[in-house]
């Protein structure tokens, strides 16, 4: 019976934990968006039912009207005018200027940020920990490498925690990492879970990079 009881568990654990937090999410969108409708366009008026996940519909097709927008000469002229105002403004135009140019990282399709999974010595000598490269550093970064000989080209890695809203942004050469034949997913869930979720790769598939 015990046994019974724990493999009941697993098999509805992970599918009522997915649906109530995509629940949560659709829940949210909808009481955020479909507020902003007036009660005569609204369908939740007319109908004795609400309708779940129209406001994330509604969000869906304005999103992706506002792109059609900006893809033609006039909706580029409309964004360029609304950065010229942001940039005059202060702080905003700072943390505006963060957030776009994250976004343009993480959804161009030529970036080679988080695609690579690697392992650093952190945050002591035979320590490891996972990280994610995103790229070569800054050129300020880089410059304190010119006392080395050779000098050596520096990269940022980024170690998540647990929660994945935080972390460790580390900079170092490529000797000084071990290359991880894991994907990004494997590797997010490895550390979300606490270790307790495996990948599927070979202990051999650890090499170092250099």
């Amino acid at each position: 019976m015990r046994n019974y009881f724990l493999a009941g568990l697993l098999v509805t654990a992970p599918i009522s934990i997915t649906l109530y937090f995509a629940w949560l999410v659709v829940d949210y969108i909808d009481s955020a968006v479909t507020g902003l409708i007036p009660a005569h366009y609204n369908p939740n008026t007319y109908l004795p039912f609400a309708i779940p996940g129209l406001g994330l519909l509604i969000l869906a097709v304005v999103l992706t009207v506002v792109g059609f927008l900006t893809a033609n000469f006039l909706g580029r002229m409309m964004v360029r005018l609304g950065e010229r105002i942001v940039a005059r403004l202060p702080v905003i135009r700072s943390f505006y200027g963060a957030v776009k140019q994250i976004f343009e990282t993480v959804f161009s399709k030529h970036t080679q940020s988080f695609r690579e999974v690697v392992l650093v010595e952190f945050p002591r000598k035979d320590m490891w920990a996972l990280g994610l490269v995103i790229g070569k550093s800054a050129a300020e970064i880089q410059i304190t490498q010119k006392a080395t000989v050779p000098p050596e080209e520096l990269y940022s890695v980024f170690i998540p925690t647990m929660s994945f809203t935080s972390g460790y942004l580390v900079f170092l050469p490529r000797k000084d990492m071990r290359t991880v034949e894991m994907t990004v997913e494997e590797c997010l869930k490895m550390i979300v879970s606490g270790g307790i979720v495996m990948p599927t790769t070979k202990p051999e598939a650890v090499t170092d990079i250099h």
